[in-house]
């Protein structure tokens, strides 16, 4: 009944508004990739990852050697990854513009992938058991999780038909956000709508001074609620200095105000905000420098990087052992995901922040609930599901339409890359150097 049968890949390309970071800004469409695990007794679980072309080729040969194994197998997974050689021309030796994660290794790109793997699998084993996916990890804490409402400069739409597409994404109704106000008026959208409490900008787009007066204007208008700022490593240990002081009594946290754990610590021992990573602290090895060295006193948990919904716990763990507070970090991610992090955040007793997600940007999506709904923020946050596995299905219509888009892509969009897009609206665009300021 648990013996996997069959393995389904499917990449897609998702719309994705004109969000601005440090490297540029989100192309018109986004990859994700959908894993399917079949096994004999009918059940097919469900799991999701990056959808770029270095994934996708980690994941052909992965899935291969899957059929004939019981689903619950979930520690066979990583060494049969490692099975799995890896290009080094995909590895990015500095900074994934695509992630804005941190230098980037083979062991960091087969995790991204066994953990799409390991959420099909707990998904179709709670399926076949009865039990949600978070019954499999030991039990929910918590019936309900926070999550944050994440704010973005951004242009209304994408500034002009890409030359390979001839496509300028979907569009929305949000707007552009270039100041303080706009950003404001964004929050306060997240509020009405979703009821989010905390909010997080993306930052490192301007001059530190216009963000930290976009902070200020957001503390202003969000009197004590929690605030974050995340230039993703874009600013020298001065700056980063400068800004946390500027703002120290506003901020919940500065996450990767500067790169490199080196920089964070020298920061960290000159002020008393409260650092967060989700670039310098990624995997397991890279612990132990970053809190030995106070370098962290947040940890961004993302299954996707991490490996996995167990994995996760096992972060949160060793958080809790050295006094390290733990939120969760996200990408451009659909309901799958989710629907992942919903479930192992709800068994994380020291789950001590709001987690970020990218949802409410996302218009698009290959998941329905069981009431045929998309999943929905209430009051800032997600309800855990207590159906069998993740409590998700598959819209396969839609996913056909995803993949077709996929499929009729050039190549252009099959690999995310923010600086090619902003090239499109500023030919002489360059990813900067960092630090920027």
């Amino acid at each position: 009944m648990l013996t996997i049968t069959d393995v389904r890949l499917t990449p897609i390309l998702v719309t994705d508004p004109p969000l601005l970071n440090t490297q540029g800004v989100h192309q018109p469409y986004t990859p994700r990739l959908i894993v399917e695990v079949v096994t004999a007794g009918g059940v097919t679980g469900v799991g999701e990852t990056y959808g770029d072309t270095k994934y996708l080729e980690l994941a052909r040969p992965l899935a291969e050697r899957l059929p004939g194994r019981p689903v619950t197998d979930l520690n066979a997974l990583v060494a049969l990854a490692d099975q799995v050689a890896v290009d080094a021309s995909r590895v990015d030796d500095s900074v994934d513009v695509g992630g804005l994660r941190g230098v980037q290794t083979a062991d960091k790109l087969r995790l991204s992938v066994v953990s799409a793997f390991e959420v099909a699998c707990l998904d179709a084993w709670g399926k076949t058991a009865g039990l949600p996916v978070h019954a499999l990890l030991g039990g929910k804490v918590r019936d309900r999780v926070e999550y944050s409402a994440y704010l973005f400069y951004r242009w209304a739409t994408h500034p002009a038909a890409h030359p390979a597409t001839h496509s300028r994404g979907e569009t929305d109704d949000w707007g552009a956000a270039l100041d303080p106000s706009g950003i404001v008026a964004q929050a306060e959208r997240f509020a009405r709508d979703y009821g989010f409490t905390s909010f997080k900008l993306k930052g490192g787009v301007y001059e530190p001074a216009e963000e930290i007066a976009a902070v200020r204007a957001l503390a202003h208008r969000f009197p004590g609620q929690p605030l974050r700022l995340d230039p993703n490593g874009a600013w020298s240990v001065e700056t980063s200095l400068k800004v946390a002081d500027e703002l120290r009594d506003v901020l919940e946290y500065l996450e990767d105000p500067t790169s490199g754990t080196r920089n964070m610590a020298e920061v960290a021992a000159h002020t008393d905000v409260p650092l967060a990573t989700n670039m310098c602290v990624t995997t397991f090895p890279e612990i132990r420098e970053a809190f030995t060295t106070g370098a962290v006193q947040v940890v961004l948990s993302d299954h996707h990087y991490w490996g996995g919904l167990r994995n996760t716990r096992e972060l949160a763990a060793i958080c809790r052992t050295f006094g390290v507070g733990l939120s969760m970090h996200s990408n451009t991610h659909l309901g799958v995901s989710l629907a992942a992090m919903t479930h192992v955040a709800a068994t994380v007793p020291n789950l001590d922040y709001a987690c970020d997600s990218h949802y409410p940007w996302q218009t698009e999506d290959v998941i329905t609930d069981a009431s045929k709904e998309r999943l929905t923020f209430r009051d800032g946050r997600l309800d855990v599901p207590g159906l069998p596995g993740l409590g998700v299905e598959l819209d396969r219509e839609r996913l056909a339409v995803l993949h077709r888009r996929w499929l009729d892509d050039d190549g252009t969009m099959r690999d995310r890359d923010d600086a090619a897009a902003m090239q499109v609206a500023h030919p002489d665009w360059k990813t900067p150097a960092v630090p920027r300021w």
